[in-house]
């Protein structure tokens, strides 16, 4: 059965929010530049944590095991991921030019659609997994931090230089 969930997220704030049919269901809360993110969703707690400085990995652990039990790998050209869960590979890509669209999809026919900007969005999916729509919208999160930093590098010195 496929299930619509919604998400928000102030301007400035590092919270997301997670809804269905209207009452909050669960969270990624983010620490701006933190190496650590926890999500929570239908009672289920994750740790998203990010290890590396040029090839950076993220490592999922399951709060109540309290174990590593996956990980995410992420491609040079920021619009590519792979997420490996207990054995399972599960491919995320923007499904856009603007970023605005991405999914998650396995072998098997698991799909989470995503839609939205920096702010709000909707996610469709056809299957029941906490961890797996959490960490659509963490890759998400991820990508959207390592562009405002590389944009925040290269035209802070520029603007540095005309004032």
């Amino acid at each position: 059965m496929e299930e619509q969930f919604t998400w928000k997220k102030g301007v400035f704030s590092s919270l997301y929010k997670i809804y269905l049919n209207g009452e909050q269901i669960g969270s990624l809360k983010d620490k701006l530049f933190s190496q650590s993110i926890t999500g929570i969703l239908n009672g289920e707690e994750y740790v998203f944590q990010t290890k590396g400085f040029f090839k950076q990995e993220t490592l999922i652990f399951d709060v109540a095991q309290s174990k590593v039990i996956g990980g995410i790998d992420y491609s040079g050209w920021m619009t590519r991921a792979t997420i490996t869960v207990n054995g399972k590979t599960i491919d995320w890509k923007y499904d856009n030019l603007w970023n605005t669209q991405w999914s998650i999809i396995d072998s098997k026919g698991i799909r989470i659609k995503y839609a939205g900007s920096s702010t709000s969005g909707k996610i469709e999916s056809n299957v029941d997994d906490a961890l797996l729509l959490l960490s659509g919208l963490f890759v998400t999160n991820y990508y959207w931090q390592l562009t405002i930093a590389i944009l925040v590098v290269v035209f802070v010195p520029l603007l540095a230089r005309m004032f």
